[in-house]
C-alpha cells in the first residue's frame, strides 16, 4: 500500500465525458450499484460482502454520501463507476479530505472516463477541505500516474514507503518520484 497527498489547488483542465456518459450524485438505494461496481473490479467476492463494507463505511452517514459520492453512468443509464469525496478528521494530526473508493467497471476502462470522474471528486474535495489524501497500492501504477497529474505526491513515512515509491519510480519511468514529497 502507498499513500499520496495533495494540497488544495485548482483541478487541471479535463476533457468532458464522452457523449452520452454522465455523472450524478449518490441517491438512497444506490448501495447495490456501488456493490456491483466493486465486485466487478474484484475488490469483493460477492455483492453481499461489498454491501457489508458499504454499510460499515457509510451506513451512519448516508446524508453525507448524497453530497460526496459520485456515480458515473453509461449512455444506457447503468452505473459503471463511482468515487467518493470522503474525509478523515485526524489524518497526520489534521483534517484531510479523502479520495476514497474510486473504480470503473473493467469493460468501461480505457474510454477516457477516469479523469472526468476524478476531476469532479477533487473539485468537491477542494470545496470542502484544504488538503486531500488517498491510499492505493503499487500494482495501480496507471492510476498513480493519473493522481500525479492531478497534483498528488507520495507520502513517505517509513523505509517500506521509500521502497514502494522507489519501485514505482522505476515502473513509471520517473526517477525522482520518491523525492516529490510535500
Amino acid at each position: 500500500p502507498v499513500v499520496m497527498i495533495r494540497d488544495k489547488r485548482t483541478v487541471p483542465p479535463v476533457p468532458a465525458l464522452p457523449s452520452g456518459y454522465r455523472l450524478r450524485m449518490y441517491r438512497r438505494g444506490d448501495e447495490s450499484a456501488w456493490a456491483e461496481i466493486w465486485c466487478a473490479v474484484g475488490s469483493f467476492p460477492s455483492p453481499t460482502a461489498a454491501l457489508a463494507r458499504f454499510e460499515q463505511d457509510f451506513g451512519e452517514a448516508l446524508p453525507e454520501m448524497e453530497r460526496r459520492c459520485f456515480f458515473l453512468e453509461s449512455p444506457q443509464g447503468e452505473c459503471i463507476g463511482t468515487a467518493t469525496a470522503w474525509f478523515h478528521p485526524d489524518f497526520l494530526g489534521r483534517e484531510y479530505g479523502r479520495l476514497h473508493w474510486i473504480a470503473i467497471r473493467p469493460e468501461y476502462q480505457g474510454r477516457k472516463l477516469a479523469k472526468p470522474l476524478l476531476a469532479a471528486v477533487l473539485t468537491r474535495l477542494d470545496e470542502l477541505h484544504e488538503r486531500v489524501y488517498l491510499t492505493t497500492q503499487t500494482t495501480s501504477a496507471r492510476a498513480i500516474r493519473m493522481y500525479l497529474d492531478f497534483g498528488f505526491v507520495p507520502l513517505i513515512r517509513s523505509e517500506q514507503d521509500e521502497r514502494a515509491w522507489t519501485l514505482l519510480a522505476g515502473v513509471l519511468g520517473i526517477p525522482d518520484l520518491p523525492d516529490r514529497v510535500m
